[in-house]
């Protein structure tokens, strides 16, 4: 099966070296064709995207855009639509995921993106979406405009399938034109969503790329980087390092590096009825996207004092887990993942021989494995891919020194607990670096115009241009009808 990926405006030059990435998953395979741009034709992208956002996108207004997105979105979540049956055709061999979790995965994630949900993402960050077409007056005097860049650079990486629509989407609710490059651990979906958008509204043809290089190719990241006027990047810590060591200082730059989440259940949620749900809801958490998200948990710490204990708790995890592998089965790993989950759990048993009340449950083929412990408050990474720690708890003043030390990594809390818990519980984590708070089972689906890693989605890309009271008073001197 072979497939095209990317997206590139009509530069007049047709020769572009191609390059194959093959995936195999079971007996499928297939091979994705995408260009490799050279340098001089990289320039040439860059200037027709630039030219296409100042003469094209920013004739847009606000509600046209959101309305093409709109109904590029409604074509994704139609199964019977080509572009969403080639989506879930493809994914899970690109990727490894189970069929049903991309499934279910992406319908999840593109309701982020319909028109009512654009409009959140707007309003949240602007409060008046007019801002975006026109100057608006302002409490203080005077007026302002939001203004998007002309280029925007995303340097995406592959571990969720679709993560690139969250940046594209809201660069283009601030008429920037952007170029992506995609991983290639999955080249596919921006491309795909990219054509969908032209095949919708023809006029977009040249306001954005989807490109690829090799990761670590200096000469092409520095070709764009120099040219971009903010630069989004995902990925390793070292890498992002790398990005903006070279990123012109005059570029804004937005880094979405490693981070790591958690949950926290009270013994509120662990009487005999709410329990198995708490239980199942937390499994959820786990096995989508085999933990790979920036949102997925590594540690569940579970208060002690409910009717189902926290050593019982981790029970009822390992058999829903369990449950779940048998319906959505974990994605093959390769060598080197089998190899670090292997060496984890190697560890965590020796361990258990110091430890009486120390428990590894998994099954045979170690398709998951869940920890329980209860010394310590340790707060250790996990090798993810369905392995998790469950640690119990008396308080959370308990857990906080352990947390806090990790506050440049935190990023989300998977809660239940009670309303009164819910804003003691954020108020004490906020303060050590946290920076979303959702219910278990809702760790790996944000809602929309959620405030990335405590940014924000448009805010940080746009500039604001005032007109000052004073300007608009001393104008007055020079109208026309003055007598």
């Amino acid at each position: 099966m072979n497939e095209i990926a990317g997206y590139i405006p009509d530069i007049g030059d047709e020769d572009f070296t191609k390059r194959i990435l093959v995936f195999k998953r079971k007996n499928e395979k297939v091979e994705v064709e995408i260009p490799l741009l050279t340098i001089e034709q990289m320039d040439k992208v860059i200037e027709k995207v630039k030219r296409a956002s100042v003469e094209t996108l920013k004739a847009f207004t606000t509600v046209e855009i959101m309305d093409i997105i709109d109904k590029a979105i409604d074509r994704l979540l139609d199964r019977r639509s080509p572009y969403r049956q080639k989506a879930e055709q493809l994914l899970p061999i690109i990727t490894g995921y189970d069929e049903e979790i991309v499934r279910l995965g992406l319908t999840i994630y593109l309701k982020k993106f319909r028109k009512h949900e654009l409009q959140r993402f707007v309003v949240e960050d602007l409060g008046n979406p007019l801002l975006l077409d026109d100057f608006q007056p302002r409490i203080k005097g005077g007026f302002s405009k939001a203004l998007g860049p002309n280029l925007i650079t995303h340097i995406w990486s592959g571990n969720v399938p679709g993560l690139p629509l969250w940046s594209f989407i809201s660069a283009l609710l601030t008429k920037s034109g952007n170029i992506g490059k995609v991983s290639s651990a999955e080249p596919l979906f921006a491309g795909l969503f990219a054509r969908l958008l032209v095949e919708i509204e023809p006029k977009l043809a040249d306001c954005f790329a989807i490109v690829w290089w090799k990761g670590g190719d200096e000469e092409r990241e520095t070709c764009i980087l120099e040219q971009s006027d903010v630069v989004v990047g995902y990925g390793g810590n070292s890498s992002l390092q790398s990005l903006q060591s070279r990123t012109p200082i005059t570029t804004r730059f937005l880094a979405y590096g490693h981070k790591i989440s958690f949950g926290l259940i009270s013994r509120f949620s662990l009487d005999s009825q709410k329990a198995f749900e708490t239980a199942r809801q937390a499994a959820l958490d786990v096995i989508r996207y085999d933990q790979q998200g920036c949102y997925s948990p590594h540690i569940f710490y579970v208060q002690y004092g409910g009717n189902v204990s926290p050593k019982e708790f981790a029970r009822y995890l390992a058999h829903e887990l369990e449950n779940m592998e048998k319906r959505y089965p974990r994605r093959i790993l390769s060598m080197e993942e089998s190899a670090a989950l292997a060496s984890w759990r190697q560890r965590e048993e020796m361990s258990v021989f110091y430890d009486s009340q120390k428990e590894v449950l998994g099954n045979v083929a170690h398709d998951w494995t869940v920890v329980y412990e209860e010394k310590g408050i340790s707060f250790t990474p996990s090798s993810l891919n369905r392995v998790i720690k469950v640690i119990a708890f008396e308080k959370i003043e308990d857990l906080i020194p352990s947390i806090e030390p990790h506050r440049s990594f935190l990023q989300t809390v998977g809660i239940a607990a009670n309303p009164r818990e819910l804003f003691h519980w954020a108020e004490l984590l906020g303060g050590i670096g946290v920076t979303r708070l959702t219910a278990l089972g809702s760790m790996t689906s944000p809602e929309a115009g959620w405030h990335h890693d405590g940014r924000f989605n448009l805010l940080d890309l746009i500039n604001m241009v005032d007109i000052e009271s004073s300007a608009v008073v001393y104008s007055e001197r020079f109208a026309p009808y003055v007598d």
